[in-house]
């Protein structure tokens, strides 16, 4: 493994205190960067004739890499290290999140119509015609973001209270890319009847349903149950989001290529939700070669091992990881840190597509392999090509909602994969461009426009 490139998820805020000489700060960014910190804005808070305080923005690479940069800079002769914080910490004291009201309330009259008595109008409306509740309530505008805690990002179990934070940050982008309120949900419980009959209990508020980081093969029923049991439009976004964004950047990537979908060798490594279905979109899509494995190799026939998911896609061949990747044209990687070697992606067919997207190391550092490749993409936003499933979930449900849909069928996958790699221009369409920026202002309405047209 090569080091991590710094990232602003390991961001400090750093006040020094330095004497009003010259090349002193230039002894500080020097520091700095000897311990691979990138400094960002400079500050200048204070300055007389005998000293100046300034602020640093610096990001690291880890932990441990950022108490390095704070341990030379208190090295530094007549450097006075004031304060320090993490700027992750600091953006998350007190939640990410707030409800705040749409109406002025000042005056009796404003109380009367918005609560008592004349809120009683509006229930016995809804009583008497159950519909007008997306007319008169949140309910249309509304997604629940749900998780059981068991399945954090890729840090594992680790319970309701502990995946908040992930929760509140997927409300802030519904809200952000798609105008939609959404509110985290966490429940005390692992067990798959209790949470499917709390969120039956729930869904009367909202107009959607987003389940998230909860464990394989559990997740599988969860999803298939409430659709099923359910009238509003519910999406398991660590499955259906990463196989829309892997589609969209897949289809372009083979046009950098010249090769088409339905010809080349896929390898899957991480059979988990994610893994699962990548492999049944893509197949959708027409893929017909795919080889999916987990941490014992290739998901094959012969395995006893597997569950109802992993045995629908079981392949007729055995082997490694290794052996699956000889002659292969595409790596999809949904699994852990380091599991491929340079060798591995050598064996590969020539224009290979690799992308590594266990997150925040991927599969194989990108350095490594990167003149060896065709196209090179990720997890991670310092990198190019991020995958990342915010270009596809906003969309998805603002289009859903828009068109009161009561499922997000896989048509609609389809359509918002072709949406999100259809906004990359043929003539800027590169082996360093082949999904969007996250931050496109063009991807929420054109995947909400796909997901409608699906619908009719």
């Amino acid at each position: 493994m090569v080091s991590l490139n710094p990232s602003s998820s390991f961001s400090l805020k750093i006040q020094i205190e330095i004497p009003n000489r010259p090349g002193t700060l230039a002894s500080v960014m020097s520091a700095i960067a000897s311990k691979g910190g990138s400094l960002g804005d400079i500050s200048l808070l204070q300055r007389n004739h005998k000293y100046t305080q300034r602020e640093l923005t610096v990001d690291a690479s880890s932990n441990e890499n950022a108490e390095a940069i704070i341990t030379t800079l208190e090295s530094l002769p007549k450097v006075k290290v004031i304060s320090y914080s993490d700027r992750t910490f600091a953006i998350h004291q007190g939640g990410k999140i707030r409800i705040e009201s749409k109406l002025p309330l000042k005056s009796q009259s404003d109380l009367a119509m918005a609560y008592t008595p004349g809120v009683g109008r509006i229930c016995r409306a809804i009583a008497s015609a159950p519909e007008q509740v997306y007319a008169l309530t949140i309910k249309s505008n509304t997604v629940a973001v749900i998780t059981d805690g068991s399945a954090v990002l890729g840090l594992g179990n680790l319970g309701p209270e502990a995946a908040l934070p992930v929760m509140e940050g997927k409300a802030l982008l519904f809200k952000e890319f798609a105008g939609l309120d959404a509110f985290p949900v966490c429940l005390d419980t692992q067990d798959t009847d209790q949470i499917i009959e709390t969120i039956k209990h729930i869904a009367p508020v909202f107009g959607g349903i987003n389940i998230e980081d909860i464990a394989a093969p559990r997740c599988f029923e969860i999803e298939k149950r409430l659709k099923e049991e359910l009238d509003i439009p519910v999406f398991h976004d660590d499955q259906h989001g990463t196989a829309i964004v892997v589609l969209a950047a897949l289809y372009n990537a083979l046009k950098v290529v010249g090769k088409e979908l339905e010809e080349v060798t896929i390898v899957i490594n991480g059979a988990g939700a994610a893994g699962i279905a990548v492999a049944r979109l893509l197949k959708k899509a027409g893929a017909d070669k795919i080889m999916l494995c987990d941490s014992k190799g290739i998901i094959s026939q012969d395995r006893q091992d597997l569950n109802p998911q992993k045995r629908e896609l079981a392949a007729t061949s055995a082997g490694t990881l290794t052996t699956a990747l000889d002659g292969a044209d595409v790596f999809l990687g949904l699994s852990v840190p380091g599991v491929v070697n340079p060798e591995m992606i050598y064996s590969m067919t020539r224009d290979a597509i690799v992308f590594a997207m266990a997150n925040p190391i991927p599969e194989i550092q990108p350095e490594l392999i990167y003149d060896d490749v065709a196209v090179m993409a990720t997890g991670r936003s310092d990198y190019p090509n991020q995958i990342n499933n915010v270009l596809a979930f906003p969309g998805i449900f603002r289009g859903a909602l828009d068109c009161r849909a009561r499922e997000i069928t896989t048509n609609m996958y389809l359509e918002a994969a072709k949406a999100i790699a259809a906004l990359i221009d043929p003539q800027d369409l590169d082996r360093e461009h082949v999904i969007p920026s996250v931050f496109d202002p063009r991807v929420a309405s054109a995947v909400a426009t796909a997901v409608r047209k699906a619908h009719i």
